[in-house]
Formats: structure tokens, C-alpha cells, sequence
């Protein structure tokens, strides 16, 4: 097994965080990193203390949460807390950053956004991303990355496909199986 790449790396960190999220919208992470070494982590959730979305549910007020503190801004602020400066750092999301997540990464100096899906992409947050100069990339994450057996069940659903062409079965129940396949693997 190959090593993964350092973006790679850094996204599956943010993508372990977000299953720590309490909104039950959509569950983020994000990950601080400087010089290859992550210096801080976060995901969306309530104030500490606070109540959560998946206790009380979303407080959605013009379409958006306002019960939680997203990802990027917690990590922001755990530097912030323990005194770790943020200048010249990289921000690794499991979702591109909203508008306002956007501006305060900016002013905290980071210096590169990576991102793994496209969400709500702002106009104007790209257009500040640019002003800024801040680095913008997608990095998309494999939601296979972890399974070791991957390729071997790729391979055994591909060969029951292939019997099941061959099998006493109606077209349409071949296609819904191909179809399932397809979107499982995908």
C-alpha cells in the first residue's frame, strides 16, 4: 500500500473531525496545519455548555444554523485560546467555507484553503479568496481511503454482476443490480 499524499492526510484529519459535529444539517471539519504539522482542529458545534442540534435541533433562522459555531472558525479560535498563531498556515475543510468562515480566514492570516466538496460556494467569498490572494483548491477524499479490502470487493461485485447477466433474470432486475453496484462504489 502506497503512502497517502500530505493533502490526503490533512483532509482525512478533517474528515475524522467532522464526525464529532452535533449539527445534524451537515457535519464539518476542519484542520489547521503549518509547516506539514497540524496545529489545530475543529468541527461544527454548539458553544460548550450550549445546546446541540442533535439534542434540540437546528436553530435555523434565513435558511442557516445559528446554534453552532462552524468548523473553521473553531479551529480559528482553539489557536487563538492557546496562543498558536494561524500566519502562513493552511486550512484543510471537509466543505468549502461560507462567507463569513471565509472572511475570518482571511484575517487570521492563513494562507491556503483546501477543500474536499463544493458547498454553497459564495461569489463573493471567492472574490475576496482572490483579493486576499489566499489559495483556493479542492481536494477531493476518497470515501474508500481506509477500506484495505477496496479492490478485492470491487472485484467480487464485478464477477456477481457478470453471473447475474447470465442468470434467469429480467433486464430490469439486472439493471437495478448494476445500478446499485455503480453506486456503491462511486
Amino acid at each position: 500500500m502506497e503512502r497517502i499524499a500530505w493533502d490526503q492526510y490533512f483532509m482525512a484529519q478533517s474528515h475524522i473531525l467532522s464526525l464529532r459535529s452535533t449539527c445534524t444539517r451537515l457535519m464539518v471539519g476542519a484542520t489547521i496545519v503549518r509547516d506539514k504539522r497540524v496545529i489545530a482542529g475543529g468541527y461544527n458545534g454548539s458553544i460548550a455548555g450550549g445546546d446541540h442540534c442533535m439534542e434540540k435541533g437546528c436553530y435555523v433562522i434565513e435558511n442557516h444554523c445559528v446554534r453552532t459555531i462552524h468548523a473553521e472558525m473553531n479551529a480559528v479560535i482553539q489557536c487563538a485560546k492557546f496562543g498558536v498563531p494561524t500566519e502562513n498556515a493552511e486550512i484543510y475543510v471537509t466543505h468549502f467555507p461560507c462567507l463569513q468562515c471565509t472572511k475570518g480566514i482571511i484575517q487570521s492570516g492563513i494562507r491556503a484553503i483546501y477543500y474536499a466538496e463544493d458547498y454553497k460556494n459564495h461569489p463573493y467569498a471567492l472574490e475576496l479568496l482572490e483579493q486576499a490572494n489566499i489559495k483556493v483548491q479542492k481536494v477531493p477524499f476518497p470515501k474508500d481511503l481506509f477500506d484495505e479490502n477496496q479492490l478485492e470487493k470491487k472485484q467480487l461485485v464485478n464477477e456477481m454482476l457478470e453471473e447475474l447477466a447470465n442468470a434467469n433474470l429480467k433486464d430490469s432486475q439486472k439493471a437495478a443490480f448494476v445500478e446499485r453496484a455503480k453506486r456503491l462504489f462511486n
